[in-house]
């Protein structure tokens, strides 16, 4: 019988749990859009919010740590600067959500274009730059996945006390 090893949860598997918590925080949003329930727009201003929190804390945490660490590590950094173009695009879109004053059809129609940014950013991610960060021999993904995790606290604490 043999075993297959499986890998150490590194970087990119810390970053990809935010992936997909972000993607469960979008879908419950959708559906919230699609409500006619009372209290939708308070909900959906909560729900916007930490989406946008979460972004930010994500999206700071791969520029100061991951982006930097694979931009030395591999030849190919034109996917890092697309990211980082992706980026700037998402803190367009959650500073104008951060900013708005009703939760009307435009706020619903930002809220759906950053999903789809965040979606096709994170294909991205997941089918090309995170298997160049893996195969990259002098990358310690194991190692920087604490280094972001410790980080991501200290951000989401900053977060709660600013909120």
């Amino acid at each position: 019988m043999t075993t297959t090893k499986r890998a150490s949860p590194d970087a990119c598997t810390l970053l990809d749990t935010d992936h997909k918590k972000v993607k469960k925080l979008f879908t419950a949003y959708e559906e919230l859009a699609h409500s006619k329930a009372s209290g939708a727009p308070e909900k959906k201003r909560d729900l916007a919010m930490q989406i946008c929190m979460e972004l930010t804390v994500h999206t700071q945490l791969e520029e100061e740590i991951f982006y930097p660490a694979v931009r030395e590590a591999i030849k190919d950094t034109d996917l890092l600067d697309e990211a980082e173009v992706e980026h700037a695009s998402a803190k367009e879109l959650i500073a104008q959500l951060q900013e708005a004053t009703e939760v009307d059809e435009k706020f619903d129609a930002k809220v759906k274009v950053l999903g789809e940014y965040i979606d096709h950013h994170v294909k991205e991610e997941r089918n090309e730059l995170f298997p160049k960060a893996r195969a990259a021999r002098d990358l310690d993904l194991v190692a920087m996945r604490q280094q972001i995790a410790e980080r991501k606290e200290e951000l989401m604490a900053d977060m709660s006390v600013v909120a």
